[in-house]
């Protein structure tokens, strides 16, 4: 397919750009799911940029921070290297960060969030670094959420269901919903379904 930009580290595929309909669904659903105006976004992972981009297509969205592990695909970004990183440096709203997620939200807050977004590990079994390995429990989960502003929603990507990390969800948070994302894959030629994991 022309055109086709794909991600990896460490030979891990991340994302290619052929296929963004999860990655957009996890911003659009628990923007929907909010239902609430002026958001502050926190996103845990920026890949292409297609998390991001759809936050700040919505005129609901004041601002939005871009966690990334990887300075390099930070820098990309600034410098225009993946095709999304100049409408994304355009906008005021938008800001991306090097550091660790999953540490960072096991940290104190400096600030609350209406939306935290982590599109980062394949699933909650399928992780791509240790720092990771513990946060889908309700302890982390729980130090998590301490970063959410009152009717904040917590969003986590995935490739595939998962009981137990629903389970651990429900421990942490009032309201679980968790939503297939059903999309035709041209690369492979077949459908295909991610998972969305939205907590409140």
């Amino acid at each position: 397919m022309p055109g086709v930009i794909e991600l990896t580290l460490d030979h891990q595929f991340l994302m290619s750009s052929a296929v963004t309909d999860s990655e957009r669904a996890l911003t659009t659903r628990a923007i929907e799911i909010h239902g609430g105006r002026h958001l502050d976004v926190l996103i845990g992972g920026l890949g292409l940029g297609y998390t991001a981009k759809a936050a700040l297509e919505s005129d609901r969205v004041a601002r939005v921070e871009v966690v990334e592990l990887v300075q390099g695909i930070v820098d990309w970004v600034a410098k225009g290297v993946i095709p999304l990183g100049p409408e994304l440096m355009a906008d005021a709203r938008f800001r991306a960060v090097q550091d660790d997620v999953f540490e960072r939200l096991r940290r104190p807050p400096a600030r609350r969030h209406d939306l935290i977004l982590i599109d980062v590990d394949h699933s909650p079994d399928e992780r791509l670094g240790e720092t990771s390995d513990s946060f889908y429990a309700h302890a982390n989960l729980a130090l998590a959420a301490r970063h959410l502003a009152p009717g904040g929603v917590f969003g986590v990507w995935s490739t595939s269901e998962n009981p137990a990390f629903e389970a651990e969800l429900h421990e942490t948070f009032a309201d679980v919903r968790v939503e297939p994302i059903d999309f035709f894959n041209e690369t492979t030629g077949r459908d295909e379904t991610n998972w969305l994991f939205l907590a409140r």
